[in-house]
């Protein structure tokens, strides 16, 4: 059997046009590479999502190396921008270009063509688990969810997992994520009475109490950073008023914040705090404030140990760097992996994800095989 070619595998899962909720052939392709090479494959599509779970060796062993990753893409934009076609896998100079090619089909195509040769050449005492999910860029309600359910419906397990998502941000080897800042998203609605802007004492000013609450919102420290996380942030990222007119004063204003959390806090502590902050102000103002919140996840954090000891010990052994442990960045599936067993996030330099023109070094992908390929070996060794 010749060692299976990651950049090859790259280039036939960016042909597959995968744009959250499209299968578009990717998962059909790896399904049928991963049941070649005597994976045991299964489906576990939900919500008119596609995943694919991929197991070489005995259900149950003790010992379970798992991956898990996407294949799903989010849209190529402005198509007139792009000076390649973005599903065409063009390569120019040691480039490869597509839309997935950093994020992530690249670190899938890696850990896909790493387990298939390892298991193939050093049967290993234990199992190797892929999870490979269509939703990670949209809602991801049907995916490594799905996944994880359909596991545990099935009695699967994996001891550890390395979700394969870019981490570096400059140089290869640089960065393992062993966390995540929690994301919060809240939207709010202020209600006031409208007027003729003649005759503000006759209305009342939602715009006036909107302007209080976002100020003291954005303007407050949250915390001063954690052992392992940053300071978190929030952020206002839109205030809509839609009022055309000069001599109106509107009825509502809306407004939408994004929080970014460390371990200091929980989606269910800021929404309490962010509840209490609209109750001054509407009490002040004498409007209403409606507030609707979102945690697309909790913070999380694997202690720095045996997991993350083994990747960084393969990483400097490919690269000659040895990499940082970051909880930085926004989310990722491994959100929900780390209810599973412990996880950590190693990948590709990330500069060119989700822009125009998306491309990787393909020296990176094979570079990345051999990392993948050594974590793999390491563990079971």
């Amino acid at each position: 059997m010749s060692p299976t070619d990651p950049a090859r595998l790259t280039a036939d899962l960016i042909r597959c046009p995968s744009v959250t909720p499209e299968e578009g052939g990717a998962l059909e392709l790896l399904e049928q590479i991963l049941s070649a090479a005597g994976f045991d494959c299964a489906r576990a599509d939900r919500g008119g999502i596609s995943n694919l779970f991929a197991r070489w060796g005995a259900k149950g062993h003790a010992r379970t190396f798992g991956f898990n990753g996407h294949t799903d893409v989010v849209p190529v934009g402005d198509e007139a921008a792009w000076t390649v076609d973005p599903f065409g896998a063009e390569e120019k100079d040691g480039i490869l270009y597509g839309r997935g090619a950093t994020d992530m089909k690249s670190g899938v195509a890696a850990f896909a063509a790493a387990a298939i040769d390892f298991v193939h050449t050093t049967p290993p005492d234990g199992a190797v688990i892929l999870t490979i999910t269509g939703d990670e860029e949209g809602d991801a309600l049907d995916g490594t969810t799905a996944l994880l359910d359909y596991m545990q419906e099935q009695g699967e397990a994996m001891s550890v997992c390395l979700v394969g998502e870019p981490t570096c941000p400059n140089t290869m080897g640089e960065m393992i994520k062993i966390g995540r800042r929690g994301s919060l998203s809240a939207w709010f609605t202020v209600t006031g009475k409208q007027g003729h802007s003649a005759y503000p004492h006759r209305a009342n000013n939602p715009l006036s109490a909107m302007a209080r609450l976002m100020d003291r919102l954005a303007s407050h420290e949250l915390d001063q950073g954690t052992e392992h996380f940053d300071a978190s942030t929030l952020a206002v990222v839109t205030i809509d008023t839609g009022n055309p007119a000069t001599n109106v004063i509107p009825a509502q204003s809306r407004a939408t914040v994004n929080i970014r959390f460390n371990d200091a806090h929980s989606g269910a502590s800021l929404t309490e705090w962010l509840r209490a902050e609209a109750d001054k102000v509407e009490a002040e103002f004498g409007t209403t404030i409606d507030m609707q919140v979102k945690i697309s996840g909790e913070s999380f954090i694997t202690p720095p140990g045996a997991l993350s000891d083994l990747v960084s010990t393969a990483v400097a052994a490919e690269t000659g760097v040895t990499p940082e442990l970051s909880t930085t960045g926004g989310t990722s599936d491994a959100r929900f992996v780390k209810s599973h067993c412990p996880v950590v996030e190693f990948g590709l330099v990330g500069k060119t994800m989700h822009q125009v023109d998306e491309n990787v070094e393909i020296a990176q992908i094979h570079q990345l095989k051999a990392i993948y390929s050594r974590i793999l070996k390491d563990y079971f060794a």
